[in-house]
């Protein structure tokens, strides 16, 4: 027999007093599925999105389904956690006054995707122009606050929920925060020939160990899309010209390669693609409403290749004239004055100077 102190110390019991879990040595499980509910009922509900162009409310969560769990292993946690989640919001334009109504799908909040790379999908139920720009609000400058929310979610499940799981040993009971399980140690669970955790509910354990293990090593963290700060740049600007001459100037491959002073690609039509300025500026048409509306998927050269922004190009023809509107929504905030300027300087300035459509004196 081993004298005392030399033994397995898997069964060395005077650390603590009441012997339980000794050394945290056995696999332990808490249950996080309802109280991630609450969490995320907490962050997500009532949240205001909004800019000078939209404003939108998340109503409530229609739909939540998954499973989130902690476990405690050799004094190392792991987190478990996959959700399918429906959102409900409503908002309208600044100014307007119709309500828009629809939903916000996220299917793959789970512990193999980063922040960055958690899908979050924007739908409608009546599409109109109004909810195409409210929509394309959420979809560029919605999504980031969404994900902050989802980040918090994930820090607290590791740092809030969490707390007691690892139980203190003799001189240690002031320990500090428990540590993740590293890559090596991962492998050692995994491969692990030590007796099967006792006590805990039984779940499929190296389904989620390799799953764990396979984001420590393959998944590549793209923080980039979620720390781009964007905003919305709105441009009024004033024609003497009919509303369908300015449409045309916009949409006609002929007259925008005479504004231009260059050749441009250019597919007039829903789905469409174009290329002005030597490629520096790029694009997919949305929306095509003759003499009164387009919108365009838009970016230039220099930004990220996963970055657009959604320009809603309004035109309201008045009796001698015709106002023009330019929104774009999802402009890095870096490049929100550039950006006005060279819609002034290569857009506005040249289509009236070419073709005359400056205002009379």
């Amino acid at each position: 027999m081993a004298k005392w102190g030399e033994g397995d110390p898997r069964w060395i019991v005077e650390e603590r007093p009441d012997a339980t879990n000794v050394n945290n040595w056995h696999w332990t499980e808490k249950n996080a599925c309802q109280w991630s509910k609450d969490k995320l009922n907490a962050l997500l509900v009532g949240m205001i999105l909004e800019n000078d162009v939209a404003k939108c409310e998340i109503l409530k969560i229609e739909n939540c389904e998954g499973e989130a769990v902690a476990n405690n292993r050799k004094g190392k946690l792991i987190f478990f956690y996959e959700w399918d989640l429906t959102l409900s919001w409503k908002g309208k334009l600044i100014g307007g006054a119709k309500e828009i109504e629809g939903t916000i799908n996220i299917p793959n909040l789970s512990e193999e995707n980063s922040v960055a790379e958690i899908e979050i999908n924007v739908l409608l139920k009546k599409p109109s122009n109004e909810a195409i720009i409210v929509k394309d609000f959420l979809y560029h400058q919605g999504r980031s606050k969404i994900r902050d929310q989802l980040e918090k979610y994930i820090k607290d499940l590791k740092e809030e929920f969490s707390k007691g799981m690892i139980l203190p040993k003799r001189d240690i009971e002031n320990s500090s925060k428990p540590k993740l399980l590293s890559k090596e140690s991962l492998k050692n669970v995994n491969n692990s020939e030590n007796v099967r955790p006792v006590n805990v509910i039984q779940i499929d354990i190296t389904k989620k160990v390799n799953k764990q293990l396979l984001l420590l090593q393959g998944a590549k963290d793209d923080e980039s899309k979620s720390k781009i700060d964007t905003t919305t740049v709105v441009i009024d600007v004033v024609f003497q010209c009919s509303g369908e001459d300015f449409y045309n100037a916009l949409t006609t491959p002929e007259l925008v390669s005479a504004f231009t002073q260059q050749s441009v690609t250019f597919q007039t039509i829903k789905g469409g693609k174009f290329q002005l300025f030597d490629g520096n500026i790029t694009g997919e048409f949305i929306e095509l409403c003759p003499g009164k509306k387009i919108v365009q998927n838009w970016r230039t050269k220099q930004w990220p290749d996963w970055l657009y922004s959604t320009v809603t190009v309004t035109i309201n023809q008045e009796e001698d004239h015709t106002k023009v509107r330019v929104a774009l929504v999802g402009v890095p905030k870096s490049d929100e004055a550039i950006t006005r300027q060279n819609w002034e300087r290569y857009y506005f300035t040249p289509i009236k100077r070419t073709f005359g459509y400056g205002m009379l004196l």
